[in-house]
Parts: C-alpha cells; sequence; structure tokens
C-alpha cells in the first residue's frame, strides 16, 4: 500500500494568539520547532519531539500539529500499531492507531484539540483506512482538568465522534480492566469487509476459543 499524505493548513484565533495547525508535517520541518514544556502526558517535552520525528519518518507516520508562531502546543499522531499490543498481531496495510493526542493545558477548552482531528481527516486518503484508538483513563489529566474519570470519557468521545470514531466493544484485556476505558474506531468509506473483519478478530480474541 502507498501511504499518501496530503498536506493541510488552517488557522484558528484563541486567547493565547493565532494558532497554526498542519500536517502531515515533515520530520525535518518538526526539527525546526519548540517543544512546548506543558507536553508532559507520555514523555518528557524533548523525548517526546524526537518520537514524534522518528513518527514523522516512517513510511505510513502521520503527524499533525498545533504551533503557536514556532512552538507546538499539540499535535495528534496516527501510525501502525504497536508490535508489543494485539493490534499488530495481524499486518493489516490499511489499519492505523491514533496513538497520541495532546494539547497544553493554557490551551484546553479553545478548540485546539478538535482542530487537530479535523485537520487529520481533511486528507481524502484518510478513506482508505480504518483507524482505531485505545483510551486510557490513567493516560487522562483528571486533575488538570478537574473532571472525574466518567466526565472525562465523555469528553473524549464527543471529541473522538466529532471526526467519525465510534465506541466498538472488545475482550482487550488492558481496555476491560477499567469500565472507562474504550476501545473507538473510525472505517474509512473506502475501507472493504476483509479489513473490517480481520480488524473484528483483534478485537475479540477469546471468542473464538468457545
Amino acid at each position: 500500500m502507498k501511504h499518501i499524505k496530503t498536506y493541510h493548513c488552517m488557522q484558528m484565533e484563541t486567547r493565547h494568539g493565532t494558532v497554526v495547525v498542519e500536517g502531515p508535517v515533515l520530520p525535518e520541518n518538526l526539527e525546526k520547532f519548540d517543544f512546548h514544556e506543558g507536553l508532559t502526558s507520555f514523555r518528557q517535552p524533548d523525548q517526546q519531539k524526537k518520537a514524534l520525528v522518528e513518527i514523522a519518518g516512517l513510511e505510513e507516520g502521520r503527524i499533525i500539529i498545533a504551533r503557536n508562531n514556532n512552538t507546538i502546543i499539540g499535535y495528534v499522531t496516527y501510525l501502525y500499531p504497536d508490535p508489543l499490543e494485539r493490534w499488530s498481531e495481524d499486518k493489516i496495510e490499511n489499519v492505523l492507531e491514533l496513538g497520541a493526542i495532546e494539547v497544553v493545558q493554557s490551551y484546553r477548552g479553545t478548540g485546539v484539540g478538535k482542530k487537530l482531528l479535523e485537520v487529520s481527516f481533511m486528507a481524502d486518503e484518510m478513506e482508505d483506512y480504518l483507524i482505531f484508538t485505545t483510551e486510557y483513563y490513567w493516560h487522562w489529566d483528571l486533575k488538570g482538568t478537574g473532571l472525574n474519570v466518567w466526565d472525562y470519557r465523555k469528553m473524549m468521545e464527543n471529541l473522538m465522534k466529532s471526526v467519525g470514531f465510534e465506541y466498538c466493544a472488545t475482550d482487550d484485556p488492558e481496555i476491560t480492566s477499567h469500565p472507562a476505558n474504550c476501545l473507538m474506531v473510525r472505517i474509512g468509506k473506502r475501507v472493504n469487509e476483509e479489513t473490517i473483519t480481520r480488524f473484528d478478530r483483534l478485537r475479540f480474541r477469546y471468542r473464538y476459543m468457545y
């Protein structure tokens, strides 16, 4: 499969000034930007920037960023599933994982997260992919937002639904370990039944044992 990467860009006004949302961004361009010190949900900022540059350089990897001038204040990643997780057990060439979405705390509530997703799916080639995301409550900034786990789950569901993701059941132990965790999936318009069937086998590994 040839992974097409069509660049799109939008501007939005926030209380902190104009934010540019753009991508997929080339690794050499990512290198030029500063990484906001508040982007710490998954790694320290310098380590996370390095990880994003590596993902952007992958054949299938897609990085959409939000930046204020030269400082990245938010991003979303798309790439093949982690080889250590069940979702990679069947190498389905048109299945990608939305691996991470993060926005600096001071920019939350300004619509940056929603805009990151909107720009992500402006590219027509995204209709060739089945894209999933795993939402785990231990990644959520409950303290920073003041939300309880259920309100945060609802917020994430609504965010993902804004670009066509839907809740999907699974027997994956990590997801079923807490009722607030969930799997959400977006099936592109050109995704065939074979891809959907193969992904369903990954969703429900254990039902085929009975």
